[in-house]
């Protein structure tokens, strides 16, 4: 399912014009990314949760060359889904 496919199936599911619900996932994504920029973590209960990580530098390979390259220290996003969003996916 890509981005328009989502806010059809928002727009149907809740009775809003296909406007309406591509603002309002665009605010969805975009108050998740203002949080996850301030080191909060989100839960959404029964679904799952989004929280940041830190990946410390390591030494890497050029794997067409071999020599060894430095790769910089940086924040990942990680979720974990939520027990009944497994649930589900697992019937």
């Amino acid at each position: 399912m890509n981005k328009a496919e989502l806010i059809d199936a928002i727009s149907s599911n809740a009775k809003l014009s296909k406007a309406d619900a591509g603002r309002a996932l665009d605010a969805a994504v975009d108050a998740i990314e203002k949080s996850l920029k301030k080191g909060d973590r989100i839960a959404l209960v029964g679904f799952g949760s989004f929280s940041i990580s830190k990946r410390a530098a390591r030494t890497g390979r050029n794997p067409q060359t071999g020599k060894e390259i430095k790769i910089a220290a940086k924040k990942v996003v990680k979720f974990k889904a939520g027990t009944d969003l497994s649930k589900k996916v697992n019937k």
